[in-house]
């Protein structure tokens, strides 16, 4: 039987991507990667966000193939229950499902204003109003579950669902220099120091292939 595939497309600047692999890699699932060309349209129309659906990534075994990434979480949370993506705790289920799914629906403000580069680097980035918005949201939905939690990670001491699908976010906050209050500081220190973020970023740093288009100078 051959290995699940995971499709991915850039680690500089696939957010999307980032969040299915992480939820693999947190699975425990055993799996091959293979990244689409950012010359590919689609690809491309997704990492500048012109797209309305995103293709990638995709996770292919040998009978079944699902994509979109909260999809991908719920397939590999009824595939790998002991992994952990879910809480145990139903209230707490819930609300690791309704903060995945706003992150996976909403602040398209910020992901335009702040589009995930992890070789970028930008100390001066002014944040307009928008943006700030959706950031405050972030902001919020971080101090209510760790504060309820009691952290590190957004539900408890291990990642979830959830820290996959905020993982990009804490990027885009040190790309961008967003200033944060010692908590959510914390909690995107704890992100960024998870061994299978430092193996991501490695990755991306070692991609040739730039996109114009997500390298303004600003």
């Amino acid at each position: 039987m051959d290995k699940p595939k995971l499709m991915i497309a850039s680690k500089n600047y696939g957010s999307w991507s980032l969040r299915g692999w992480l939820l693999c890699k947190l699975a425990g699932l055993d799996f091959d990667e293979q990244t689409v060309s950012a010359d590919d349209p689609s690809t491309r129309a997704e990492l500048l966000l012109l797209s309305p659906s995103f293709l990638v990534p995709s996770l292919t075994t040998d009978t079944i193939k699902v994509w979109d990434t909260l999809a991908i979480a719920e397939y590999l949370n009824e595939q790998f229950p002991e992994a952990g993506l879910l809480p145990k705790d139903a209230a707490a289920r819930a609300r690791c499902r309704s903060i995945s799914g706003e992150m996976h629906s909403g602040f398209s403000n910020m992901r335009s204003a702040l589009p995930m580069n992890i070789k970028g680097d930008y100390p001066n980035f002014k944040v307009w109003a928008g943006a700030q918005a959706d950031i405050d949201r972030i902001v919020t939905i971080w101090h209510d579950c760790i504060g309820t939690f009691r952290g590190p990670f957004l539900f408890g001491t291990a990642p979830c669902m959830a820290d996959a699908m905020y993982a990009p976010v804490c990027s885009r906050f040190l790309t961008y220099h967003v200033k944060l209050e010692p908590v959510c500081t914390a909690y995107c220190k704890t992100i960024m120091a998870m061994p299978h973020m430092g193996e991501w970023i490695e990755g991306a740093k070692n991609e040739p292939d730039e996109m114009e288009e997500l390298d303004v100078e600003f």
